[in-house]
């Protein structure tokens, strides 16, 4: 059996052949007139008239049988059977395509369909050209490509031969086209935000810095989607805004986290987390029914229904429930007393108040199949989010809960500067500790704030949602996947 290296060798051999021949290898113009669905579609009327059609696409199989050769070929619609004939293409055009093309390649093809006699709907070649040479092989059988990483550094092979990575590609767009056009439907107004940002912001989270030369400074890619610059957009007049894009987190991989990822934000001025709410379970069943067909989805081993009544989750008291203890009284020595009790992990380094219930709701959250919003969060762990003026401990602050993960994030937005300025001091000083993932104190905003900004709601999500969705892991459902250099 020959290897890779040696079949690359005879391919380029007849790469050399076909251009020594007077024929270009990689022509910059083709014909099409159909794309191989559409030929099977209208294959009746075609078939009946008699009708020369050109069609492109790649060599997926080829089979002799005497004077005949069976090829068929494969494009972005679908595939189709072609028939070489020598009567139609003379002996030495037939002996050139079986010494020159080969699996792999791309052809373009003009000629009439007909029937088989096994009833297959074929066309039969008059005229052919090759359009990209394939120098490497394809996969035989792609049923032996299981390790996740081959696939994942040879992404483009996998969703050739996989179908259900190809479908699942194909749902990621509609995905995001359906969450886009909710949005527009609504007279939201898609805006783009910085990536490269002096002060990360609108997140906890960990950024990813690089140097901009032209300026001679350190800059870091952005940790939320806009979400200080969409405020600013408040300020500015704007009442519904929202964008989606890419951001990015020095974080931890699993398989619900990603460094680099798509998000949506929006924007709602004269808005409250409780409108937020409304709109956001009205939003998810849209978007589910457009990209899966349905609102019933099993989910990491749970039963999830969109169509059910949303149901409300306490914070505190969700916690206390799950591990016994009432994070609104406890001290700090005791919730990492709970937390070696139950065995959970967490990051000593920079530890406090704000992480440690953190780290507690997410044992909890694991255990509640949703869909549901988690509700009165306490203010420690939401710096941007409004106080609940009820209570001044808790915030206005909703977060999507389904299949025992938060898949979405929303607040009535702090827009009070002189107390916004105060969380950022606040924040600071935890990252003084050395929490990495404390947000840093944005002077220009807090300028921006004391012009004034409507009462606003803001909510995102990011592509979790659809892996949850999928019952895949995150990483699964990225097209390309970022890979260590081999």
């Amino acid at each position: 059996m020959s290897t890779i290296k040696e079949i690359r060798e005879i391919r380029l051999k007849k790469l050399k052949a076909i251009r020594n021949a007077g024929f270009l290898a990689y022509p910059g113009t083709v014909k099409r007139t159909h794309a191989c669905y559409e030929a099977l579609k209208n294959f009746e009327e075609l078939s009946r008239k008699n009708t020369e059609i050109f069609l492109t696409g790649r060599m997926m199989s080829s089979r002799q049988h005497g004077g005949l050769t069976f090829i068929n070929i494969k494009d972005g619609s679908g595939q189709i059977q072609l028939l070489l004939k020598k009567d139609k293409v003379g002996k030495k055009g037939y002996q050139f395509f079986l010494e020159y093309f080969d699996i792999g390649d791309f052809i373009e093809v003009r000629g009439t369909l007909f029937l088989t006699k096994r009833n297959e709907m074929t066309l039969s070649i008059v005229d052919y050209k090759m359009i990209s040479k394939s120098l490497l092989p394809l996969p035989e059988k792609w049923h032996g490509l299981k390790d996740a990483e081959d696939r994942y550094r040879k992404r483009y092979l996998d969703i050739l031969f996989d179908p259900e990575v190809k479908n699942m590609i194909e749902k990621r767009s509609v995905f995001w086209r359906s969450t886009r056009d909710f949005l527009i439907k609504r007279k939201f107004m898609e805006v783009e935000t910085p990536v490269l940002e002096t002060t990360p912001g609108g997140a906890d989270a960990k950024p990813f810095i690089t140097h901009y030369n032209a300026l001679d400074i350190n800059v870091y890619l952005r940790i939320s989607m806009g979400e200080l610059w969409q405020k600013r957009l408040m300020v500015a007049g704007f009442e519904k805004t929202f964008e989606i894009g890419r951001q990015f987190r020095n974080e931890g991989m699993d398989a619900e986290h990603l460094q680099d990822y798509t998000q949506m934000e929006f924007y709602m001025a004269y808005a409250s987390y409780k409108q937020g709410m409304e709109l956001v379970e009205e939003m998810y069943k849209y978007i589910a029914k457009k990209t899966f067909g349905t609102l019933k989805f099993k989910i990491r081993g749970f039963d999830v229904d969109f169509e059910k009544e949303w149901e409300r989750y306490d914070y505190a008291s969700m916690i206390s429930k799950y591990t016994g203890i009432n994070i609104m009284e406890a001290s700090l020595p005791e919730m990492e007393k709970t937390l070696k009790k139950l065995n959970i992990g967490y990051e000593k380094k920079g530890f406090n108040r704000a992480r440690a219930m953190d780290s507690l709701w997410k044992f909890c959250r694991k255990k509640i199949a949703g869909p549901g919003f988690l509700i009165n969060t306490p203010i420690e762990v939401s710096p941007l989010a409004k106080e609940n003026e009820k209570n001044p401990k808790l915030v206005q602050r909703f977060q999507v809960i389904i299949a025992g993960s938060e898949n979405g994030n929303g607040y009535s937005e702090l827009n009070d500067p002189i107390e916004q300025a105060q969380r950022f001091k606040e924040q600071q000083k935890l990252r003084d500790m050395g929490d990495e993932e404390a947000q840093m104190y944005d002077e220009d905003f807090i300028e921006a704030l004391e012009y004034g900004m409507p009462p606003t709601c803001g909510f995102g999500f990011s592509e979790r949602l659809f892996s949850f969705l999928m019952d895949k892991p995150a990483r699964e459902c990225q097209i390309f996947p970022l890979m260590r250099p081999k």
